[in-house]
C-alpha cells in the first residue's frame, strides 16, 4: 500500500459520521430549547401581530435607506423600526427565544471552531458576533496582531 494510498480520506465516512453529528446536535438541549421557545413566539398572536408591525416598518425604512440620511423620512423611519423592536423585547417569549438562539449559534461555532482548528490554527471560522474579540488578521488569533 502506497503512502498516497494510507493518507487519502474516505469521503463516504466523513459523511457518515457528519450525519451523526448533525443527529447528535439535533438531539441536544441547545436545539430542544431553540425550537421550544420559537414555538412559543410563532403561537403567540400578539408577538406575530407585532413581528408583522415590525415587518412594515422595516419596509418602509428600507424604502427610505436607498436615499439614506438625504431621504425626509429617513430618521422617522428608522425610529418607527427601533419602537417596535423594543415592543417586542417586552415579550418573555422572544427574549427567551433570542438566548436560546445565541445559545445555540454559540455550541455551533464552537463545533466548527474545533473542528476547522482540528485542521489547521489559521482556518477561518466566521461567526456571527458582531465584536469580534480575536485578533485582526484573520488568523482565529493565533497570531501575534491581537
Amino acid at each position: 500500500m502506497s503512502v498516497a494510498e494510507l493518507n487519502t480520506v474516505n469521503m463516504a465516512e466523513v459523511l457518515i459520521n457528519a450525519y451523526e453529528l448533525g443527529d447528535m446536535v439535533n438531539r441536544s438541549f441547545e436545539v430542544s430549547d431553540y425550537l421550544y421557545w420559537k414555538q412559543r413566539v410563532e403561537q403567540n398572536p400578539s408577538i406575530q401581530a407585532c413581528v408583522r408591525k415590525l415587518d412594515a416598518k422595516k419596509e418602509l425604512f428600507a424604502e427610505t435607506e436607498r436615499f439614506g440620511h438625504f431621504h425626509p423620512n429617513y430618521h422617522e423611519a428608522k425610529d418607527a423600526v427601533k419602537v417596535v423592536e423594543l415592543e417586542l423585547e417586552q415579550f418573555q417569549e422572544v427574549v427567551e427565544f433570542k438566548r436560546a438562539e445565541k445559545a445555540l449559534d454559540d455550541m455551533l461555532h464552537a463545533m466548527s471552531e474545533t473542528i476547522a482548528f482540528s485542521v489547521s490554527d489559521t482556518i477561518k471560522v466566521p461567526s456571527n458576533d458582531p465584536n469580534v474579540k480575536k485578533g485582526g488578521c484573520g488568523s482565529g488569533g493565533k497570531c501575534s496582531c491581537g
